[in-house]
């Protein structure tokens, strides 16, 4: 009877030791040659900022004009959502705001009209495309355009994963997934609030998450199998002539640790209420202040435990012995003048309520979005 031939053996001690130990595509945002999600609910921006990854790795400029990119080469997208000319225009506006020339971007785009997973004549096709091309990293945008499988079902999902993970170990490229997030999972760990099986967590070797806040800021959470983490930061999407393309946002903790001069919160509001000579709702006060709602929340909290201001069903105002701001101070119109903004006392300004909100806090019409 033939001998079974075993499995090769080696002690842990005799393996091979990584010569550069965390290495990454995109410092913090993408380990090298990893596979992984972009992920949030619709209209997060989560195509933007797959293409800014994607423009970032082709150009070798940092990644949300912050993270640098720490590997550089070709890039492969297919786009299964967004028409080719929609492409086009979003990639040259972020390569326009990373000041790179669009003509010379070593991205390319799959064509085909579409391209599924779970179909083995496409399999080998992308398969192929891949080894010619060698791309550093793969853009497949959006996983539920990439087959017919039901998301649910661990035995209908794993084998598309896998399929993508021996992509990434045959030819060491980093695989980019777009992918949505389940409904009503605002509140949950990032990673678990993706569509579909806990597989897509947990085959992923980096994550990006986008959450909406207030207006038109966005939250990102960083998670990766191998390597730390990185605190949640905010992102905006911003137009600045033709360039449209996301940005990291600094906290207003951040900006005031730059400038020992500046003002505090607690200043900040005082100064708003100062001249203000009709009471301010919250949002008001946030809006002239331009501070997080926590912050300014905490502010008119302690000011009002101290006697500093007063709150009434009208909104916030100094109480008449704590005003150290003598200015002059011109009414301020009521709201309801029809275009959502409120004069505000100082003459070289404007106060008005959050992009995309009313008086009741309802949302806006929000710029084009992945």
């Amino acid at each position: 009877m033939r001998a079974v031939p075993r499995f090769p053996l080696r002690r842990a001690a005799e393996l091979d030791t990584d010569p550069q130990p965390e290495r990454w595509l995109i410092e913090s945002l993408w380990a090298d040659e990893a596979v992984g999600i972009v992920g949030g609910e619709p209209k997060c921006c989560k195509s933007f900022l797959a293409l800014d990854l994607a423009v970032s790795v082709a150009s070798g400029t940092p990644c949300l004009r912050h993270f640098p990119a720490r590997q550089r080469g070709p890039v492969l997208l297919f786009a299964a959502e967004d028409p080719l000319h929609v492409v086009r225009r979003r990639l040259e506006a972020i390569a326009l705001a990373a000041n790179v020339d669009f003509e010379k971007l070593d991205i390319h785009v799959i064509t085909a009209p579409s391209l599924r997973l779970d179909i083995e004549e496409d399999r080998r096709r992308l398969r192929a495309t891949v080894e010619a091309m060698n791309p550093k990293l793969l853009v497949l945008d959006p996983f539920v355009r990439l087959h017919r499988a039901d998301e649910n079902v661990v035995a209908d999902v794993a084998p598309l994963l896998g399929y993508l993970r021996q992509l990434q170990r045959s030819f060491h490229t980093a695989v980019l997934l777009v992918h949505h997030a389940r409904k009503g999972a605002g509140s949950t760990r990032a990673g678990q609030a993706l569509r579909g099986s806990s597989e897509m967590h947990a085959w992923g070797d980096s994550l990006l998450y986008l959450r909406r806040c207030r207006g038109d800021r966005l939250r990102l959470s960083v998670e990766h199998r191998a390597a730390a983490s990185i605190d949640d930061l905010s992102v905006e999407l911003k137009s600045q002539g033709d360039a449209l393309a996301l940005q990291r946002v600094e906290d207003e903790s951040s900006l005031q640790a730059t400038d020992p001069y500046a003002p505090s919160a607690i200043e900040r509001v005082e100064q708003v209420l100062a001249q203000a000579s009709i009471p301010l709702s919250i949002r008001q006060v946030r809006q002239a202040c331009r501070m997080r709602m926590s912050n300014v929340g905490q502010a008119l909290e302690t000011l009002t435990a101290q006697g500093r201001v007063l709150k009434s069903a009208d909104g916030y105002r100094l109480a008449a012995a704590a005003s150290a701001f003598p200015v002059s101070r011109p009414s301020i119109e009521p709201p309801g003048n029809g275009n959502g903004k409120h004069p505000i006392p100082d003459t070289q300004s404007e106060l008005q309520l959050l992009p995309g909100e009313t008086d009741a806090g309802s949302a806006g019409a929000q710029p084009e979005e992945g």
